[in-house]
């Protein structure tokens, strides 16, 4: 019983014993620029990177089934608010936490255009943590000064517009915060 229990939370990316990243993928990242990186759009279309250098990147794992989802309300006030002064919003949906994203991309599209009015870019699923991780989300833990593994959906990772990872926000840390407002307006202040 405790086997099977044990086997159903690895299956779902529950366990908490942590797999860091090994110190050939840590070297490898440490060698790239984010916008070295490209991506699949939600809809499909390989998107580069390169194309958001100069701006503000707020980058987020995000799930459409999450006691957090309703944080896509705040991460969309940011981007309507900060977008004219250089901030893109980048979000990144995974379904690594008790199968909380479970959609297509169709699917999650359409939850978040008519659920919560998202405007900014959304990109196809991605893992975010384990052997399968994406390599962006290799970058940004290899890169940050919390390299420890993303904990659950919604973690935020603010980074300035010459492509450094500034600050790293956990799940419980909501868009309109008073410490996620004060990041972003130093970081689009210094640019």
């Amino acid at each position: 019983m405790i086997f099977t229990f044990l086997a159903s939370l690895i299956s779902q990316g529950q366990t908490s014993a942590a797999q860091p990243l090994s110190p050939d993928v840590v070297s490898k990242m440490l060698n790239k620029s984010l916008y070295d990186f490209e991506v699949t759009a939600i809809d499909g279309k390989l998107v580069s990177m390169k194309q958001y250098k100069g701006h503000m990147i707020l980058i987020v794992n995000v799930a459409s089934k999450c006691g957090y989802t309703p944080q896509y309300e705040g991460l969309q006030k940011l981007y309507t608010h900060y977008k004219v002064k250089g901030l893109i919003v980048l979000g990144f949906p995974a379904n690594n936490f008790r199968g909380q994203e479970p959609g297509t991309d169709v699917e999650i599209l359409d939850f978040c255009k008519s659920t919560y009015g998202v405007t900014f870019p959304l990109f196809s699923k991605i893992s975010v943590k384990g052997p399968d991780m994406h390599p962006i989300y290799q970058w940004l833990l290899s890169n940050s000064d919390a390299t420890k593994d993303i904990e659950w959906n919604f973690n935020k990772f603010i980074i300035t517009s010459s492509g450094k990872i500034q600050n790293r926000f956990n799940h419980k840390v909501k868009p309109d915060s008073p410490e996620m407002i004060a990041a972003i307006e130093t970081v689009l202040a210094a640019k």
